[in-house]
């Protein structure tokens, strides 16, 4: 059993442009977590498909692995990080989705805080999102072991180890990918 973070997008009724979200779920591959998936957006009317996949193995220098649901104790918790921010001329905001392992919500923050995005997409009047809560007052921060469905989440923990050997990245599948392709 592997985590997985899906890009999923869908132009729901009455909408102009297409519309994102993120989903974590937990399964053997991303066609078993289509029927969650679905669930997960049910104004979309089942119309959904995926701008990009990966499985999270590695989240900077830490190993996730999926066992059978026990209370552990983990160095580090995973954070799914939404960061917004502008560039002068453009009519959008722009986001990066990050997943940061980290002890805590403020350790998260300050890894956000050196990500290139962040250094450089703002400008004045329209800066990266900063507040006084957390540093960065990013657009969506939660504890990804949170957010997961409530049914995998009675099944499966997720185990974080500090890896001291060199962990190869996740890979990346990005594109247009129908449902009916899982």
């Amino acid at each position: 059993m592997k985590l997985f973070m899906l890009l999923i997008g869908c132009t729901p009724e009455g909408r102009n442009i297409e519309q994102h979200d993120i989903f974590f779920g937990i399964g053997n591959s991303v066609k078993d977590l289509l029927p969650d998936v679905i669930n997960f957006w049910p104004e979309a009317k089942g119309k959904l498909h995926l701008d990009g996949w990966r499985a999270v193995t590695n989240v900077n220098g830490f190993g996730v692995t999926v066992i059978p649901h026990q209370e552990i104790t983990n160095p580090a918790k995973l954070f799914f990080i939404n960061l917004g921010g502008y560039k002068q001329n453009e009519f959008e905001e722009f986001h990066y989705k990050m997943i940061v392992a980290a002890r805590d919500k403020g350790e998260a923050v300050r890894q956000a805080k050196d990500t290139a995005f962040y250094k450089h997409t703002g400008f004045k009047g329209a800066d990266s999102h900063i507040d006084d809560k957390y540093g960065v007052d990013v657009d969506d921060i939660f504890e990804i072991a949170d957010i997961l469905p409530a049914e995998i989440k009675k099944q499966y923990s997720l185990l974080i180890t500090q890896d001291t050997d060199a962990l190869p990245d996740d890979e990346l599948h990005l594109g247009y990918f129908k449902l009916s392709t899982f």
